[in-house]
This record gives C-alpha cells, structure tokens and sequence, in this order.
C-alpha cells in the first residue's frame, strides 16, 4: 500500500497535499504529510513501523499511548508555572478510531504529531545546548518517575542489558569463522583484549539492581543527542522523541547513554580515533541542567553509579558494534564491511577516555548536581 493511501486513513482535517520521505533514521519508514484546508494546513510524521527490529508492532503504539496520556496531563497541569511550553508527540488516530493501520500486507503504520518549529543535532554545538539537553532528558525521567514502568511492555527484551550482550558476544567468539579472524587480525584481537578486560565491569548496574541499590522505572531507551528537539525561536529544550524504545528499565542506562553521545565531539562514525575524548565541559553543563528536573526523584544510590553508568554504555555499544562486525554485520547498516569495527574502535577509545578522567567526571557531577 503506498503512504499517500496511508496517510488518508488517518483522522486529519483538509485533504493529503503532498507526502515525502524524511527524516534519517536506520530502523522505520518515515514521511511528512501535509493536508490543507482553505484556511490552514496541518503536518503529521507518518511512519511505518519495522517489524523486524519490534516482533509485536502494536506494543509499540500501546506504549506510546499510554506513556503520553500520562505526560501531557501532567505537562498540562504545571504549563501555568513551567518556563516555556513543553510539547512530546502524540499519535494521531485512524479514521475508525485505532491507534495503528494495518494494511493487506500486515504492515503496522502510524500517524504522529509534528514538533514544529524545532530541530536536533548530531553533535553538540555548545555548553548551552549540552544544559538543554540534560533539562528535556531530566523532565522526561520526572514525567515518568511516577509511573508504574510495568504499565508497558517490554518491547524490546535484552536491550540496554550489558550482561546479555556480553553473552550474544561469547556465543558468536566460539564460532570456528571467528576465531579464524581473530587469529589472522591484529585490530579483532585488540577490541578481543579490550573486552576480557573489562569483562568483571559489565554487571555492575545489574549487581546493584539485584543488590536492592537501584530500581526499575521507565526509561527512554534511545536519548542521543539527534532525539531531542531546540525550539528555534527561543533556543531552548522543547521535547524528546523517538519514544519506541521506551520501557521498563534503569534510567542510568539513559543518563549514560545521553553523555557517551553528546560528549564525544568526533561522532560515532570518524576516522579520527586520536582525536576521540570525552567532554568535561559538555558533562558539567548537562548535568547541572538535569539535575534541575531530576532533584526530587534521584536517590543517593542513584546517583552513585552515575559515573559507572557513562563508562559502561559507551563500552556496551562498542562491544555491539564489535559483535556485530564478528557476525557479519547483520544488525547495524553499513556501508563497508569495516565499518562496524571501526564504530567499535570508536567508541572503545571513548570508554578509555572516560575511565582515565574517572576522578575528574565524578567531581564533575557531584558539583553540578550540589
């Protein structure tokens, strides 16, 4: 079915002026659709969701409905006193009230509100931007922090789980091919080095989870710089997006996760792996603007593995890219065949950036969070 058949089955005032491709995203299709009326003109994100990568499509629009009920109802309520207008996406509904289209192939299609007037980056362009960024990831964690994280589903089981990588990666290592590779490849049998080295690290969230330090919430999942919107106007935080990921989950893995990419001012994909390091004034000024919607609902255990969380992401990512490179590059798109060994050198060279300014990034945020 083509989008522009698509996109008319959803609930939109006027008639479909146009649609068009957008956006870069490697995991769903995505469109603009424009409708018009005499008088106005309407703009909604069309998307058709990757059952590929989400084996229960429907979950994904469950999850988003629920999870946005509760955050604009509580936006809503605090709008009289807050310091701009904070917005979040909203599904659109079909023409016969569901939340989802699903057309005679079985694909799953989705209609979503436009955040307008705002953009994302790929990388930071200031300190100020960083704080912004920390702020719109902050209010989302104390949106949801009242929230029971079983209220949805896991749609993504094992994801942001270190342990569980590290055993995808012990599996694919046994395999007579890879270890052919490892034994011809001197780069393979470095990131091999890299990862037994810190093989002990790898549960430390986990251990404290298990441990009763830490807890399960809601947690966003995918809080890279690219996934949050700055109102052109006012140059401020105005919303995340992207919300598939979201579910039950320890929000270190998002802190984390928002400061391995922001803080890396090269980006995943450089050539330049001298040149990688991690951040300390991006760190400050992210920190100091979370913690300002994070105060009430961080505990002190919280924010003691706050650090470890940074460390551990950014070497979980690399250790995916690595695995990944080692199957054959079957879950990550690239465009060489060294391209997921590089992302992993990459980001494997970030993680020793963080863990050699260890002292530095917990004075960092212990000052910034008071």
């Amino acid at each position: 079915m083509t989008p522009t058949a698509v996109a008319k089955q959803f609930e939109v005032s006027g008639q479909l002026a146009s649609i068009r491709p957008t956006g870069s995203g490697n995991v769903n299709d995505t469109y603009l659709a424009v409708f018009r009326t005499h008088f106005s003109e309407e703009r909604i994100i069309i998307q058709r969701v990757n059952s590929h990568v989400f084996a229960h499509p429907e979950w994904i629009m469950e999850n988003m409905s629920i999870l946005t009920n509760h955050c604009h109802k509580q936006l809503q309520a605090e709008s009289a006193t807050a310091d701009r207008i904070w917005q979040l996406p909203r599904l659109v509904s079909c023409r016969d009230g569901q939340d989802f289209f699903k057309d005679a192939d079985g694909h799953y299609w989705r209609a979503l509100t436009l955040i307008a007037s705002a953009k994302s980056y790929d990388v930071a362009q200031s300190a100020e931007h960083a704080y912004e960024i920390g702020t719109v990831l902050g209010l989302f964690h104390r949106l949801v922090s009242s929230m029971n994280p079983m209220s949805l589903r896991d749609t993504l089981p094992g994801f942001h789980e270190t342990p569980k990588y590290l055993e995808q990666y012990d599996a694919v290592a046994q395999t007579p091919e890879v270890k052919d590779l490892i034994g011809s490849s001197m780069e393979v049998r470095n990131l091999q080095r890299f990862v037994e080295d810190r093989r002990g690290f790898s549960s430390v969230l986990h251990n404290a989870l298990d441990a009763g330090e830490l807890e399960v919430r809601l947690i966003h999942g995918d809080p890279k710089i690219s996934n949050i919107m700055i109102d052109d106007d006012t140059g401020k935080g105005t919303a995340i997006i992207d919300l598939d990921t979201a579910k039950p989950g320890l929000i270190h893995y998002d802190f984390g996760d928002a400061l391995r990419s922001l803080c890396n001012r090269e980006g995943e994909e450089t050539n330049e792996l001298g040149r990688v390091s991690f951040d300390l004034d991006l760190c400050e000024a992210f920190v100091r603007g979370y913690i300002v919607q994070a105060r009430d609902f961080l505990t002190e255990n919280d924010k003691k593995y706050l650090y470890d969380s940074i460390r551990l992401i950014t070497f979980e990512l690399g250790l995916r890219f690595f695995q990944d490179y080692l199957s054959g590059n079957r879950y990550f798109k690239v465009k060489s065949p060294e391209q997921n060994l590089q992302r992993a050198q990459v980001q494997f060279r970030l993680c020793e950036s963080i863990e050699t300014r260890q002292r530095q990034i917990k004075e960092v945020i212990s000052l910034a969070m008071g």
